[in-house]
């Protein structure tokens, strides 16, 4: 690697690719950082994303990455009833469940093949300054320390993310914004794999327990937990164990992988800039409060972040006012909704089992034309006036 780049972009998951593929894409110099030995590896994720998103990056779908094609999701509540999601009601927002490491491996590659340069196995260990502003990045590879001059750097390293924290942008969470999760990767499994599985409720306290099917025998089970609603070690993957032992069709599966994290489910971040700093992906919190979705909100981050460091470069200057541009775009298109999905959170995760029930019980017969979170929050308040409160609140009546 050569010590001086335009734009340095540390982490090479779909945000950082992305941002990387785009700044180089526009005429900077970029290098991508990834400190793991390889791209993609491991995979913290559900592995779910929809179509309509694809587009939106320049990206097509490929049989490289997606594993299997859905119609649709069922949403279950705690006594078993559900309403079904397919493509006639969601269109798009319908989709696929991915190989992620395959996935994260087309992201870098187009990255490199748009002129950005990659080198896995290093680290930033601390950001450089100059003049009072950020240089670049302090890194560790291949057990050598080097400094690399880059007029940008683009945090993507993810939920724990320190370039953040270096740059004094303030991303701390509090344990009601944090999910705890457990996924194992099932196979010899029985179900309708048209349909993705969410399941609501006590089974997983603030948040919800996943069944995103990979083929017609295999599937990722997972479950995310709350934070502040953990009360003892292990508790996710207990409740996860609980949850497959009682269902015959999941307990006969044989577990060949299994892996364990947390992601962020807050309101949006008062700011993701600062002179020189840009942050996106996780490290900008951008996951749905809601859905635990992140991929998308993550390319669309990126490649805002990536035409806009280029941008900066050309214009000579980095500053914060410059890079407001990027906050107003990925605000524009994502904050609105990541903070009505928020307060949405905020008010799902206090709700009993027994409200869950009634309120499933409610709609199912509600004559739905397009399914969305504004269509399901109107036919609430329109079949469940008890919460009609709630529902006001949330949409800002």
């Amino acid at each position: 690697m050569a010590l001086e780049y335009d734009v340095l972009v540390v982490g090479a998951g779909p945000a950082g690719s992305t941002a990387a593929r785009y700044a180089a894409e526009s005429g900077a110099s970029v290098l991508l950082v990834e400190k793991r030995q390889g791209i993609g590896t491991p995979v913290r994720c559900g592995e779910g994303i929809s179509k309509r998103w694809l587009e939106e990056i320049g990206l097509e779908p490929s049989g490289r990455w997606i594993a299997h094609e859905v119609d649709g999701a069922r949403i279950f509540s705690p006594d078993g009833s559900f309403f079904e999601v397919d493509e006639k009601l969601a269109g798009n927002e319908c989709g696929y469940v991915i190989e992620r490491d395959l996935f994260d491996r087309d992201l870098a590659k187009r990255a490199i093949s748009s002129g950005a340069e990659l080198t896995i196995r290093t680290s930033a260990i601390g950001l450089l300054h100059e003049n009072g502003q950020v240089a670049g990045a302090r890194l560790r590879s291949f057990g050598k320390t080097l400094d690399v001059n880059a007029k940008i750097v683009i945090g993507a390293d993810g939920y724990e993310s320190q370039v953040g924290r270096w740059a004094g942008i303030e991303t701390t969470l509090k344990p009601r914004d944090i999910d705890s999760c457990f996924q194992y990767t099932l196979v010899g499994i029985e179900g309708d794999c048209r349909f993705n599985h969410f399941y609501l409720g006590s089974y997983a306290p603030g948040g919800y327990i996943w069944v995103f099917w990979k083929g017609k025998d295999i599937a990722n089970v997972g479950i995310g937990v709350q934070l502040n609603k953990i009360r003892e070690k292990g508790m996710a993957r207990r409740l996860l164990d609980d949850f497959i032992s009682k269902r015959e069709e999941l307990s006969k599966g044989k577990v060949i992988e299994q892996v364990s994290g947390a992601f962020s489910i807050c309101a949006p971040i008062e700011r993701t800039t600062t002179d020189g700093v840009m942050l996106v992906g996780d490290a900008a919190r951008v996951t749905d409060p809601v859905t635990g979705g992140g991929i998308h909100n993550a390319c669309v981050l990126g490649k805002f972040a990536g035409l806009v460091a280029a941008e900066a470069v050309e214009s000579a200057d980095t500053s914060a006012p410059f890079l407001a541009k990027y906050e107003r775009l990925w605000r524009d298109r994502l904050e609105e909704t990541l903070y009505r999905n928020w307060m949405i959170k905020e008010k799902l995760t206090t709700y009993t089992d027994e409200r869950f029930n009634r309120i499933f019980s409610a709609i199912s017969d509600y004559d739905w034309e397009k399914l969305s979170v504004l269509e399901i929050l109107t036919a609430v308040r329109e079949k469940c006036p008890e919460l009609q409160a709630d529902v006001e609140a949330i949409l800002g009546m």
